[in-house]
């Protein structure tokens, strides 16, 4: 059921499904959604907290077992197979709550804005692991470079939904990783 209202809420964004809709796609009753969920916007917020750990959350989970230059690279190159491979170009249902909801929704803000957080936080782990293990730069700050790697992440899934070229959302993460990339010692 939760996966139908993602699908629904995800190709239609918040302001455009209708509680009709989601009785048609996930199979229940008003009263049924109503009763488990109160309202559309607290189903929306089920709805997306299921996409996050579902998508996100479990790529992150995946990408924690790898070594950490390897993580972020592993990340982004999942990131791109999924916005080539999404026929509907969809995009980040994530991207799309900031960009549809959260103008007008404070609440929905801090969620989405604690999920970004969380990605950061992600980025920032892997990046201070490489760091010290001498497969990342130190040339710039550690928090610097996580940042920089959400921005071109909510960049690429924007790219994603208008124009999804292998070769622009490649040539936008490419430049990102080369930035990760240590010193060779001795170079100049």
């Amino acid at each position: 059921m939760l996966d139908a209202a993602v699908q629904c809420f995800w190709s239609r964004g918040y302001e455009a499904t209708s509680i009709r809709d989601l009785i048609a796609n996930t199979g229940l009753t008003g009263a049924s959604l109503y009763n488990a969920f109160g309202d559309k916007r607290a189903f929306y917020q089920r709805a997306l907290d299921h996409y996050v750990e579902g998508s996100i959350g479990e790529r992150m989970r995946r990408c924690e077992t790898l070594e950490p230059r390897e993580a972020i690279e592993s990340f982004f190159a999942e990131i791109v197979k999924r916005s080539l491979d999404d026929t509907e170009h969809k995009g980040c249902m994530l991207v799309n709550a900031a960009l549809d909801v959260t103008s007008h929704d404070p609440a929905f803000q801090e969620v989405v804005a604690g999920v970004l957080l969380r990605i950061e936080e992600f980025f920032l782990h892997n990046v201070r692991q490489g760091q010290a293990d001498g497969s990342v730069t130190t040339s710039l700050a550690a928090e610097d470079l996580a940042r920089h790697l959400v921005g071109i992440l909510m960049g690429v899934r924007v790219l994603a939904r208008v124009r999804p070229d292998r070769a622009l959302l490649e040539g936008a993460v490419r430049p990102a990783l080369a930035l990760l990339a240590a010193e060779k010692p001795g170079a100049s």
